[in-house]
């Protein structure tokens, strides 16, 4: 993964809709709001954000209701990444406040993979034939 990227977008998936922060490579915000889980308001984002530089797409489920998220960003050219789980919890005890909320979650994702590229992990097609598996197996 390119270390030189012009915004970090953190996705907090869900399942009709999710949350995205982007991030230039200083922190500031470019992005804050609600983002519908359809194709055209994905791309539009993309392509919005894309024009600040290369863009960094990260979500927290890469599979399952990240899975449209993913395979936009791919489809657009754009580089996807995940921040795991258990990373993600205690990334978060290292920022003030307590609750749980989309927003939050989104800019933490973002400003980790900002600042904490190393607690990323790459999205390959591997992990997305295994999910598509378990959904067929269930």
């Amino acid at each position: 993964m390119s270390s030189s990227f012009g915004v970090f977008l953190g996705l907090d998936v869900g399942k009709d809709a999710h949350h995205a922060v982007g991030l230039d490579p200083q922190g500031k915000r470019l992005h804050d709001a609600p983002l519908p889980n359809t194709e055209p308001k994905l791309r539009a984002l993309f392509d919005k954000l894309a024009r600040h530089g290369t863009l960094l797409v990260v979500v927290d489920q890469p599979a399952t209701i990240g899975a449209l998220p993913v395979a936009v960003a791919r489809a657009a050219g754009h580089q996807v990444a995940y921040l795991p789980g258990l990373a993600m919890r205690r990334i978060a005890d290292l920022y003030p406040g307590r609750a749980k909320t989309d927003a939050r979650d989104a800019f933490i994702i973002a400003d980790a993979a900002r600042s904490l590229p190393h607690t990323l992990r790459p999205v390959d097609v591997g992990d997305e034939a295994l999910a598509e598996l378990d959904v067929l197996v269930g």
